[in-house]
């Protein structure tokens, strides 16, 4: 039998280009790909022993629901009761394994960087482009940096979380969903996006 040779893909291959013909463009897109993910979940009874060890070997809080912190350079999106999504860029197949060791006992790890695409979003009209599809109140009081949400965008289930401010002063959020709804995902996008003009920068 002859041997299969697998390549990797990256979610978004062949999908992100350029949408409309506004200069400069309202928003700015940028493919997540070297970010290493697993889920945590809780084990029964050990929140509060969880909320110390976060304190101990990342520097950080145990976020809180509808919240994002970092430390360490390590990074935890709340995505529902006693879950997060842990996130570290350039942290390679060994990240899960490696808090899977330092959370032992407190919490199930599970590796998802093969599994989820993320997106950074960014530009003067994100806000307008996210209104489009997001059912959330996306304004600065209402959803500031460091917030995040399990919700829908555009029929699609996300996460979506926001990051400080990028050196032009413009929002930036990040959002996640299963690789397999890259593709419809990035329809809803491009088109919402069009008449503000999105421009694409190298992935990382």
């Amino acid at each position: 039998m002859a041997e299969i040779q697998l390549t990797s893909v990256e979610a978004f291959d062949g999908l992100l280009k350029p949408v409309g013909d506004v200069r400069p463009a309202g928003v700015r897109v940028r493919e997540r790909s070297t970010l290493a993910l697993a889920t945590v979940m809780v084990r029964k009874g050990r929140r509060a022993d969880l909320a110390n060890r976060f304190s101990d070997a990342f520097g950080c809080a145990l976020p809180d629901a509808g919240r994002r912190t970092e430390g360490n350079d390590l990074a935890f999106v709340s995505t529902g009761p006693g879950a997060w999504l842990a996130c570290r860029e350039h942290g390679g197949y060994e990240f899960s394994e490696s808090l899977a060791e330092t959370l032992s006992g407190l919490a199930s790890v599970t590796d998802q960087s093969d599994a989820f695409a993320v997106l950074s979003l960014s530009g003067p009209r994100v806000k307008a482009v996210l209104a489009k599809g997001v059912f959330l109140d996306l304004g600065d009081a209402a959803f500031p940096e460091g917030h995040a949400a399990a919700t829908q965008c555009g029929h699609v289930g996300v996460t979506l979380w926001r990051r400080p401010a990028d050196e032009a002063g413009d929002p930036v959020y990040e959002v996640a969903m299963f690789r397999s709804y890259a593709e419809s995902f990035w329809h809803w996008l491009s088109t919402s996006a069009a008449e503000y003009g999105l421009t694409v920068e190298r992935a990382g």
